[in-house]
């Protein structure tokens, strides 16, 4: 068995491209030995800021003959009336390298068995490696020097090499050799002797091409250097990725800033650091520090130059966000409300200042609802988009709510407002925190309820991957906030509140309301069987998210095949037919009075274990009704009051699922 390795060292890549060109590498390379059917073990795709590479393990030399029957011309097509070839027959014969006497009818047509060579994995991959490579997409995408190719940057060198041979290949316009190139700083003439040595040979040229043994290093070393200074390196996975992807070799240096900048709000100076510039904000005892680490891609011992380049930059992003935050706190943020008048929501559907009154009117209805003190809610409702007209929220979008909740502070607000303004936009993505307050949960919810319904009455709804404003988001939002903090809210009902609120009127509130439920089940079906989910929606979840959770964790867990055998007899014999009153006098079996007063006991008002334990009760006699009677009595009246009793007795098992997507 064999290994490969293709390396294309470009001049340095947008970090954005790189994951995506791992992924389509694999996939390439993937399919392309799948389908020509070579065995191999492994495929494993690195990447640098410089360099694509892809070391292929455990590959055959050699693909195995094939054998395959081909169909020809139908016999008296290719045969005589004599038994000779016709035209048709000896082209047949021909084109597949065949003589008569490989050839043989069947079903009235000519057939024979050829046998495809094998090729050698050398020529497989002279064939191939340059297309995979070339399929390869990305944005700006672009021609290069007299190519007429395009690619996402110039390639300056290629390495693609089979145990210890070169394969030939050219990509655009670069042959490949055994030579790659180290790090910037170091040797640039790299031997590759053997792909099985490639990462420890580029490790020797200060290029450590394998992504998660960088990222790995990156973390090691930004808290190895943190721990020294008695702090903790804050990092998203954000942060992580794009240091990763432009650096070849990374290497920690600590600078320092001023301290008179830790004035301004921590999360300004945080985002100017990570998202910004791309360094590790340090906390100590739970608090930002006046210093940062900057990953460099360097090598050596010398870092003045590189921590006085460092901190000269973020004084001057800093300077810009002390001079904002200074003139927007002149005046109370209560007084930037008015502004939003001139902040456009989305066309067709008001301004910011609309958007906020409609939040105020919803919030406070919710918060009656959970029978809670509206003052602070309304507040909070009133001031939570203030901050968009703030000079600070223009330089730095990514931070709105956190500057509002600052600038309230600075106000004179009180905390719970505070903190609402900034937890009304949580959670911020998929995996981060819901709002804690009640507040902040609240106002969120309307905030992304309005939102939602905004674009849907716009016609704008999200169509495939596509949600460019994101309600997908938002939906999930209104419903892990929902869930985690146990709220008994109504979406339905604020759904259609929401809609009747906005300027522009239109009739999708089912349509609305069953994109929630979808997000929902989605969201859910980490947890739970989606089929489960689905079966538990019969009733409108909405109504009661927390009471549709209970129910779908009890029949999660059901274990009574009878049951729901029973209920789905039910659920057949009755499709759509049309039921009455159930009527004592037309009982004509005794399991159907039976089976009536027993229905009748079961209590909708107790918790879903306890009624799950009534239908189990019930089902013995369900199963002795189902033996006794037959439901399409003759006697019309007969089978209308039993068609009564079991619509009836489906009402029950509806209360808890449909047993028929079970």
């Amino acid at each position: 068995m064999s290994t490969y390795l293709l390396e294309v060292g470009t001049e340095e890549l947008p970090y954005r491209f790189i994951p995506q060109a791992i992924e389509q590498l694999n996939t390439g390379f993937t399919n392309f030995l799948n389908d020509n059917k070579v065995k191999y073990s492994d495929i494993k795709v690195y990447a640098t800021p410089r360099r694509l590479a892809v070391i292929i393990d455990g590959l055959e030399n050699q693909t195995a003959d094939e054998e395959k029957i081909v169909k020809g011309p139908i016999k008296t097509v290719a045969f005589d009336e004599n038994g000779n070839l016709t035209k048709a027959g000896e082209g047949f014969a021909r084109k597949n390298n065949l003589t008569k006497e490989d050839l043989y009818v069947e079903d009235n047509y000519v057939h024979a068995k050829i046998v495809i060579k094998g090729k050698s994995i050398t020529e497989l991959l002279q064939e191939n490696v340059p297309s995979i490579f070339m399929k390869l997409q990305g944005s700006h995408f672009m021609r290069w020097g007299y190519n007429d190719e395009k690619f996402s940057r110039p390639i300056k060198w290629i390495v693609s090499i089979l145990d210890r041979d070169e394969v030939k290949v050219k990509i655009i316009d670069k042959e490949s050799s055994i030579y790659t190139r180290g790090h910037r700083f170091a040797q640039q003439q790299v031997i590759i002797g053997d792909p099985k040595d490639y990462i420890e040979t580029m490790r020797n040229a200060c290029v450590i091409v394998d992504q998660d043994e960088r990222r790995e290093l990156i973390v090691k070393k930004a808290k190895e250097e943190a721990e020294k200074l008695g702090a903790v390196p804050y990092y998203t996975d954000d942060l992580l990725e794009e240091v990763t992807f432009i650096t070849e070799y990374p290497v920690p240096a600590v600078c320092e800033f001023d301290p008179a900048y830790l004035d301004i709000p921590e999360e300004v100076t945080v985002t100017v650091m990570a998202v910004h510039q791309r360094y590790f904000a340090l906390h100590k005892d739970g608090k930002l520090i006046n210093k940062f680490i900057t990953m460099t891609n360097y090598i050596g011992n010398e870092f003045k130059n590189i921590q006085a380049g460092n901190v000269r930059v973020i004084k001057a992003r800093l300077d810009d966000a002390v001079f904002f935050f200074n003139e927007d706190t002149k005046k109370p943020l209560v007084d930037y409300v008015e502004s939003l008048k001139g902040v456009t929501f989305q066309k067709g559907m008001g301004t910011m200042f609309d958007k906020t009154q409609r939040l105020i009117n919803l919030s406070k209805e919710i918060a009656t609802d959970l029978n809670v003190d509206t003052k602070d809610i309304e507040r909070t409702a009133l001031l939570c988009k203030a901050d968009l007209t703030t000079n600070l929220v223009f330089e730095f979008t990514e931070l709105q709510g956190f500057i509002g909740a600052d600038y309230a502070r600075v106000s004179g607000e009180n905390s719970k407002v505070v903190q609402g303004i900034k937890e009304h936009y949580f959670p911020l993505n998929a995996e981060s925190e819901t709002a804690k307050a009640i507040e902040g949960q609240i106002v969120g919810i309307a905030d992304k309820i309005d939102t939602v319904c905004a674009v849907f009455a716009a016609g704008k709804k999200p169509t495939g991957s596509s949600d460019p404003l994101g309600v997908r988001r938002a939906a999930l939002g209104v419903i892990r906030t929902a869930l985690d903090a146990n709220l008994k809210i109504d979406i339905d009902k604020y759904i259609k509140k929401a809609l009747i609120a906005l300027p522009v009127q239109r009739d999708c509130a089912d349509e609305v309301s069953e994109f929630f439920v979808q997000r929902m089940i989605i969201l859910l079906a980490d947890k739970y069987n989606k089929n489960i989910l689905e079966a538990c929606s019969i009733k409108n979840p909405l109504v009661d998210i927390a009471d549709y959770v209970e129910r779908v964790k009890i029949v999660q867990n059901l274990n009574s095949p009878q049951l729901v055998e029973n209920a789905n007899r039910v659920i057949r014999i009755l499709k759509d037919t049309p039921a009455g009153d159930v009527q004592d006098k037309f009982f004509v079996e005794p399991v159907e009075k039976v089976l009536y007063d027993e229905i009748l006991k079961v209590d909708e008002g107790v918790d879903y274990n306890t009624y799950l334990a009534q239908l189990e009760n019930i089902n013995s006699t369900v199963s002795k009704f189902f033996e006794d009677v037959l439901v399409m009595d003759k006697d019309e009246n007969i089978k209308n009051n039993r068609v009564a009793l079991l619509t009836l007795l489906r009402k029950k098992y509806d209360h808890l699922t449909d047993f028929s997507k079970i």
